[in-house]
């Protein structure tokens, strides 16, 4: 039911999900504590942190359940997350354009570059918004909060067929790219076993 019905003196709603991959992203989270102190009296958080340090920021945890999860993007004007495939398939069907920041393993944030590779393809297709730097999160952000419409589409929460399409699909997208990048196939992806329940490393 994007975009939310809010009252203009409602604090915009702001969900932050880094998945559960072990390795830390301390990148995101240093550039989420620089632009909440400017902005802390216009937005409510949720941040799920994983395996990273917990930001200097209201509504941080570890961890969400699936429920919970779903819950907080139901709930959210904006969403910002990793380059998980399964995160953003999540936040679209949620009825969000999803602002995503991909982990780099040239950082450390990740094995390989199959996030960047897919939040590349996304980005370029108009199906998420990408910031690879902080200012382009700053500026995704500031133009969220001015008018979060921008980062609306069309929801479908209860399509448990086509979501399992879609993962499907997505996987074979992401094997594709990290295959055509590395040379070789890489079969770590598998589709939801069930409806409403993510299955596999990146999330």
């Amino acid at each position: 039911m994007a975009p939310r019905q809010r009252d203009r003196a409602a604090r915009l709603q702001l969900l932050v999900a880094v998945g559960t991959d072990t390795h830390p992203f301390d990148r995101l989270v240093d550039w989420l504590d620089e632009w909440h102190v400017e902005a802390a009296d216009h937005v409510g958080l949720t941040v799920q942190h994983g395996h990273t340090r917990a930001p200097a920021v209201p509504g941080a945890v570890p961890f969400l359940g699936y429920d919970a999860l779903q819950a907080a993007m139901a709930d959210a004007d904006l969403v910002v997350c990793h380059g998980g495939p399964a995160t953003i398939l999540e936040a679209r069907r949620h009825g969000h354009l999803p602002i995503v920041v991909p982990r780099d393993p040239a950082r450390g944030e990740h094995v390989d570059d199959h996030q960047l590779l897919f939040a590349r393809r996304l980005g370029a297709a108009g199906m998420a918004t990408l910031c690879e730097t902080r200012q382009d999160l700053r500026d995704a952000l500031a133009a969220g909060l001015a008018d979060p419409t921008r980062f609306a589409v069309a929801a479908d929460p209860q399509n448990a067929d086509a979501r399992h399409a879609a993962v499907t699909l997505v996987g074979q997208i992401v094997d594709g790219l990290v295959a055509t990048a590395s040379g070789r196939r890489r079969a770590w992806w598998r589709p939801w076993d069930r409806p409403g329940r993510p299955r596999g490393r990146d999330r």
